[in-house]
């Protein structure tokens, strides 16, 4: 991690963004026209779409969440996920909640510059990746990345919980 950034003079600058740099990621932000799925969002990008991150929080209990990284085509597979955590439930909060929680909108989730101290879980399948992307808190906008950096970044924990989408 070398703290480069290529991010544009005056571009967007969002929690993440300076996250990334206080962080010293090596990255670049892109702003692209909002996508209609996320094969269009990985196309505009340059990404495989597997490589391109979503961010989910979960709710473990009341006041109680995380965040799971899982690659673009894939989703959470609950029973693992459950079975790692040692609980028998786990539910995704409303909008409100997730915003409160990160203070990012859904669809602009990121482990990136999120409020709170929230754990952070990443797919196995994630490491090794090489270059991914990942929200960087608005709409439009991802910071681009090595995988690896990123997982360091954000000390996520390596486990086994996504399926195919």
């Amino acid at each position: 991690m070398s703290g480069r950034s290529n991010t544009t003079p005056g571009g967007p600058r969002t929690p993440a963004t300076e996250a990334a740099e206080a962080l010293g990621l090596d990255h670049e932000v892109r702003v692209i026209e909002r996508a209609r799925s996320l094969e269009q969002a990985a196309e505009r990008l340059g990404v495989d779409p597997d490589r391109l991150l979503k961010t989910l929080v979960v709710r473990r209990g009341e006041g109680d969440h995380l965040l799971v990284l899982v690659p673009g085509s894939r989703r959470i597979h609950w029973p693992s996920l459950r079975a790692h955590l040692g609980v028998s439930r786990l539910s995704l909060p409303d909008a409100e909640e997730a915003r409160a929680v990160t203070g990012y909108e859904r669809g602009t989730i990121t482990p990136l510059g999120a409020t709170g101290d929230l754990p952070v879980l990443a797919d196995a399948g994630i490491a090794g990746q090489g270059r991914i992307a990942v929200g960087a808190g608005a709409h439009g906008v991802s910071l681009l990345t090595d995988a690896d950096d990123l997982l360091r970044a954000v000390r996520a924990e390596l486990v086994a919980v996504s399926e195919a989408g």
